[in-house]
């Protein structure tokens, strides 16, 4: 493991202390990524706010993240101009060094998808089987309009691999020679396919759970099982 993901307002709003606490002097083996947006107050895009909590997150840090990520930008309901504003912050905090990289995370990108923006290094969606396809299909819509130089998802197995839905179905059919891979490796394998990204986030506390998962890497997603499931996700959708 060598990336760590986390955002400003988690555990209660002192989530990089708390991981700077933590990690102590580990924290320098990982790459970061963290989010900003979301304060005590509320949701906000104002520069100002964007600025001062990047500064803030280094600090808090004991570094400079790697990534910062605009978080849920949908949530204040930005027009273009809002948008691109947002991101110029991040992009310039960026470029003054107090981050290596800069992106936006989004949790339903359908509100941001007929919206222009800088180029972001990374663009960070919902990625799996539980996406619908309205959100699929804006978030690729997204990756073409903005051009992100990389795709990150999340949340793939929905909050939990316990999840009711993980045993109605045998998952494995989304791998090609799939006998020897757990279902829940194939959950996690498959959504590197919906919609194509080049990580996956996932939240755990279990050393045995991020094993699985790293050997879920060995296996091949099969394009055919994923391009069928999607063409039964529209049709679905067009029935409803």
């Amino acid at each position: 493991m060598t990336r760590l993901d986390t955002a400003s307002n988690y555990f209660r709003h002192r989530s990089h202390e708390v991981l700077n606490a933590a990690a102590g002097d580990l924290l320098p083996m990982f790459s970061v990524s963290t989010k900003v947006g979301y304060f005590p107050g509320g949701h906000s895009l104002a520069p100002a706010r964007l600025r001062a909590a990047v500064e803030q997150a280094a600090k808090d840090l004991g570094r400079e993240p790697e990534v910062v990520l605009l978080h849920n930008p949908e949530h204040s309901h930005p027009d273009a101009h809002t948008l691109a504003r947002a991101c110029t912050v991040l992009a310039d905090a960026a470029r003054a060094g107090l981050c290596g990289r800069w992106g936006v995370s989004s949790w339903d990108p359908r509100p941001l998808a007929s919206l222009d923006a800088p180029r972001p290094d990374v663009l960070m969606v919902r990625a799996g089987l539980l996406v619908g396809a309205d959100t699929l299909e804006a978030a690729e819509a997204l990756v073409t309009r903005w051009r992100p130089v990389q795709v990150w998802g999340m949340s793939p197995f929905g909050g939990s691999t316990t999840e009711a839905v993980w045993q109605r179905f045998d998952p494995r059919v989304f791998l090609r020679d799939s006998l020897s891979a757990t279902p829940i490796q194939a959950v996690y394998r498959s959504a590197f396919r919906l919609p194509p990204v080049d990580a996956v986030a996932v939240s755990t506390d279990n050393a045995d759970h991020l094993h699985e998962l790293v050997g879920a890497l060995a296996y091949e997603v099969d394009d055919q099982a994923v391009w069928e499931y999607q063409r039964l996700l529209r049709a679905r959708r067009q029935r409803t």
